[in-house]
């Protein structure tokens, strides 16, 4: 029973094509990078720190996996190599992406309006007007 189980399973493997494998790869890559991307930016703007950012990478990573699971008509085997777990995975470059973008945002949208909150705009402190 064992061979006729695993002839079946070459044989799944062989039906699916290489370059379509790996186009669906190459998409699934940048979907799940953007979806990261994005989710550094939102955690940025919104201003989260330590766990919420990373609950939101989580979050953000299932909810685009199960987008891609919608998409792959609840059988990712038959689309990809690695079946749900490739879609699961979010990937180590996603994460350092993520953690960039989030860093990046924060620094931009509340860095700058800490300083400008520490630093009024007085004529006090501001340069003599040159003639």
């Amino acid at each position: 029973m064992s061979t006729t189980t695993t002839t079946t399973a070459e044989n799944a493997a062989q039906l699916r094509f290489p370059p379509n494998v790996q186009y669906n790869a190459s998409r699934t890559y940048t979907v799940k990078f953007l979806s990261s991307c994005f989710a550094g930016a939102v955690a940025g703007v919104l201003g989260l720190q330590n766990w919420l950012g990373f609950a939101l990478f989580v979050l953000a990573t299932l909810l685009t996996s199960a987008c891609l699971y919608v998409k792959c008509k609840a059988r990712p085997a038959k689309y990809m190599a690695g079946g749900w777990w490739e879609l699961v995975n979010p990937g180590q470059e996603n994460i350092f992406s993520f953690v960039l973008v989030w860093t990046l945002f924060y620094g931009i949208v509340h860095g700058r309006t800490q300083w400008i909150l520490e630093n009024p705009c007085t004529s006090a402190n501001l340069p003599p007007a040159s003639v």
